[in-house]
């Protein structure tokens, strides 16, 4: 599996390369800059997607995908405990000095986000879905760490081409992913369809 972050990578840096262009994977600093890059806040529209959650100070969250805390932090001050989960130890390092104390960094597998069970109000994951590897026993990782009205949030791009985001062929279809959060025992509660790029999907067990 690719690492968490890598699909934002994609966005921002594989749009820029031009088709004979080489492109060598950056250190986790420069990662950061990337993700951390302004211009990523004009598409991706952060406050409106936190927004959006309807959070509250009780909750515990769990942000799959951290990377350098771009949602984690901007989270935190709207609830309990934000968890950043990330799989590359350098990318949480760098989120650990940019988020507040609220944010507890989880070094996960790329198999496993090693949640603490039935603790999370909401599981957040942002742009890495289709990154992760055989879904369906993540799904039920996901589901363990849940308490037992928790939901799963997911915001991924559409399966089309898109003036950023990687191409059609490497997403994850809307439709795809309500049908397997469906398999998986989760039924979609709400959508909202501002975002430019990205579908936006809230799922509930059933």
């Amino acid at each position: 599996m690719r690492t968490f972050y890598s699909i934002l990578i994609s966005a921002l840096v594989g749009a820029a390369q031009t088709p004979h262009q080489p492109h060598h994977p950056p250190q986790a600093d420069e990662y950061a800059r990337i993700l951390e890059d302004p211009s990523r806040d004009v598409w991706q529209r952060p406050e409106e997607v936190v927004q959006a959650l309807e959070l509250n100070r009780s909750q515990t969250i769990a942000d799959i995908g951290a990377g350098s805390g771009y949602f984690a932090r901007r989270i935190a001050p709207h609830v309990a405990m934000v968890y950043a989960v990330d799989i590359d130890p350098k990318l949480l390092a760098i989120a650990r000095t940019r988020s507040p104390a609220n944010v507890k960094s989880i070094l996960a597998a790329p198999d496993d986000p090693k949640l603490p069970r039935g603790s999370i109000d909401t599981v957040f994951i942002c742009d890495v879905l289709h990154h992760i590897g055989n879904r369906p026993a993540y799904y039920a990782r996901l589901a363990e760490a849940l308490k037992p009205h928790g939901r799963i949030v997911v915001v991924d791009f559409y399966k089309k081409e898109l003036p950023v985001g990687p191409p059609p062929a490497m997403k994850l279809s809307d439709d795809e992913v309500i049908s397997e959060f469906r398999k998986a025992g989760f039924g979609l509660n709400k959508r909202i369809d501002t975002l430019p790029y990205q579908y936006f999907l809230f799922f509930d067990r059933r």
